[in-house]
């Protein structure tokens, strides 16, 4: 499996587990070579099956209103969707390219640790890195951010992949929270950034539909990723439930879309009451995405 930039299954590593019944990436910008942007792929951290937490009742139990159209959620999705990118000039680092969503209207930014590792190195003087937030369709520079948290065990296990071309993951630690701090033209900060409200209770069951929107870029050259990114969307369902413990739901599959590629990496995935409840963090190993199988983190998680 891969991680959202880019991760493969190492077999030593341990999977999360499968919840029998119910149960992507950054890309890198290589201005000279249109590679693609971190993804991570996942590793082979041991899955195994477990029973479920307890009986999960259906979502329209969480909800008292009806949930939301496509068009709706579409529109919502996007709204809080956020491009990172990340440049250098030097030969050390990968230039990448990933996504994440805004969960606050103080602009907060939900992502994952693999794509928000970048953004901190960018706050040292030492290291030949610029990052900036972009937003809409496509994708234009609109803020700068910091990190506001990023998991140490996350950083302890993974800091020695920045430099590989396929790191490894399973998506156990892999977020992390940005604060927008200023804007790149100049110009104030919006009192409030539209944003998508979490969603931390365990309410996801296999069989939901689930409504995603990234910014892949596995597939674009180096040019359109810096220049030309467009925002994705699709509709799908949960196909598994899995856990990196037991009896939680850490993890959920989302099956084979075409946001399985690198740049979905922190992307959003909302269930169909334009509730937060993961965001994208691996895909399996595949050279198309219709031979992949894209992940999340659950927000309950």
């Amino acid at each position: 499996q891969t991680a959202a930039p880019s991760a493969t299954i190492s077999p030593q590593e341990k999977k999360p587990v499968l919840f029998p019944s119910s149960t992507a990436s950054t890309t890198a910008v290589n201005p000279k070579v249109p590679a693609p942007a971190p993804s991570q792929k996942t590793t082979g951290k041991v899955i195994k099956k477990t029973a479920l937490p307890k009986e999960i009742p259906a979502q329209e139990t969480f909800y008292s209103t009806p949930s939301l159209s496509t068009d709706t959620l579409n529109t919502e999705a996007r709204n809080a969707l956020v491009n990172i990118l990340c440049e250098t000039s030097g030969p050390i680092l990968r230039p990448i390219s990933g996504s994440g969503v805004i969960v606050d209207p103080r602009g907060v930014i939900l992502t994952n640790a693999h794509v928000a590792q970048y953004v901190l190195l960018a706050a040292s003087q030492e290291v030949d890195l610029s990052c900036t937030i972009r937003t809409g369709s496509p994708a234009r520079k609109q803020w700068t951010a910091d990190v506001l948290y990023i998991p140490a065990a996350w950083v302890e296990e993974h800091a020695a992949d920045i430099t590989k071309s396929h790191p490894l993951g399973t998506g156990e630690n892999d977020y992390a929270f940005l604060m927008i701090t200023g804007t790149t033209n100049g110009e104030l900060l919006p009192v409030a950034f539209p944003y998508v409200p979490i969603e931390t209770r365990s309410t996801t069951r296999v069989g939901d539909g689930a409504f995603l929107a990234a910014y892949p870029a596995e597939f674009s050259g180096s040019n359109a990723t810096q220049n030309a990114l467009d925002a994705s969307s699709a509709e799908t369902t949960i196909k598994e439930l899995l856990t990196f413990h037991e009896n939680t739901i850490d993890l959920v599959s989302l099956g084979s879309v075409a946001l399985a590629q690198s740049g979905s990496s922190g992307g959003a995935v909302l269930n169909l009451w334009g509730q937060l409840v993961g965001i994208i963090s691996t895909t399996s190993a595949g050279d198309t995405t219709a031979e992949r199988d894209l992940r999340a983190v659950t927000t309950s998680y």
